[in-house]
């Protein structure tokens, strides 16, 4: 396989499978990153993103419990910003040591990364980016009189905070980014789809919201000029009448099928349709570029053409 630069932008269950812990999930990592040193053989250059939600959702909650003991609470930007900070640096440490391990020399790099949005953004007057634990509607209720925040209820599951999630329109760090692919290093960046941000005079101003993980892998793809965009999640293909007994996995895919299959309604909102949706995307950015849907057990063959679902346009 020819050199090529892979974003792979990685979803929840590679950083989280078990109880949330430091140890679960460094271990859940330490399995993930094993995948990725495989993807480093091929010689791709890679840059990697990443999930942060039931993080970030932690890092709030341990923030109104230290605000309750007096402690000034830190912003939901702010708390964005730890998460990166956290799982970059557990996925740098073990990506280091397993590439030292199988003795490959890389240099592996870890950026915090700011997106930058649009306030007049609809987004911003309709939240439905759920973080953070579920709570009853008791519960929900209460905490909404007393903060302000917004809260919606998801059938079976319960009460959850919903926050607004407008589109990416920049990776202000891409060029800092695509400098080190250049010289060959491995970047974690991008975090959580990146810390929203606003420009107003000449100055970035955080906000309060959460970028889609895939969407803003996905301009950061197109901004760094990457020949591939591997998402990876829980399941091994995109799926047409997902769950249903005549349930039926797409394989190689063109943007016009999915865009039908969009229409049609196929995929759900806040899942699947992020996904296929940053797919389109990329791959319409350049006649060339393969944008590739898979989990993470198939992430090697999908890069061979031998798994997944490929879109091409």
């Amino acid at each position: 396989m020819e050199k090529k630069k892979v974003v792979i932008a990685l979803g929840g269950n590679a950083i989280q499978t078990g109880d949330g812990s430091e140890e679960a999930q460094q271990n859940a990592i330490r399995k993930t990153v094993a995948l990725l040193v495989e993807i480093v053989k091929l010689g791709c250059q890679i840059v990697i993103t990443h999930g942060n939600g039931p993080q970030v959702g932690n890092i709030l909650l341990q923030q109104k419990i230290a605000g309750t003991q007096g402690i000034p609470p830190m912003s939901l930007d702010t708390c964005g910003a730890m998460s990166q900070g956290m799982i970059g640096y557990w996925i740098e440490k073990e990506l280091d040591d397993a590439l030292r391990e199988q003795g490959i020399e890389k240099n592996v790099a870890s950026i915090i990364t700011r997106t930058e949005v649009d306030l007049n953004d609809p987004a911003f007057e309709n939240p439905t980016k759920p973080i953070g634990p579920y709570y009853s509607r008791e519960e929900a209720t209460q905490i909404m009189q007393q903060t302000g925040a917004k809260y919606a209820e998801f059938p079976g599951r319960g009460w959850r905070q919903v926050v607004p999630s407008p589109q990416p329109m920049n990776i202000i760090e891409h060029s800092v980014i695509e400098k080190l692919v250049s010289l060959d290093f491995i970047v974690i960046c991008a975090g959580g789809g990146g810390i929203p941000v606003y420009k107003e005079n000449h100055k970035y101003i955080g906000v309060d919201a959460v970028i889609d993980k895939d969407l803003g892998s996905e301009k950061l793809a197109e901004l760094i000029n990457a020949d591939v965009l591997l998402i990876l999640t829980d399941v091994d293909h995109v799926y047409l009448h997902f769950h249903q007994p005549n349930e039926r996995p797409l394989k190689k895919v063109s943007t016009a099928e999915l865009k039908r299959h969009i229409e049609e309604g196929h995929f759900e909102k806040g899942s699947m349709l992020p996904k296929v949706e940053a797919a389109i995307k990329f791959v319409e950015s350049r006649p060339d570029r393969v944008a590739i849907i898979t989990s993470l057990d198939k992430a090697l063959d999908a890069l061979l053409g031998q798994a997944g679902t490929i879109v091409e346009k």
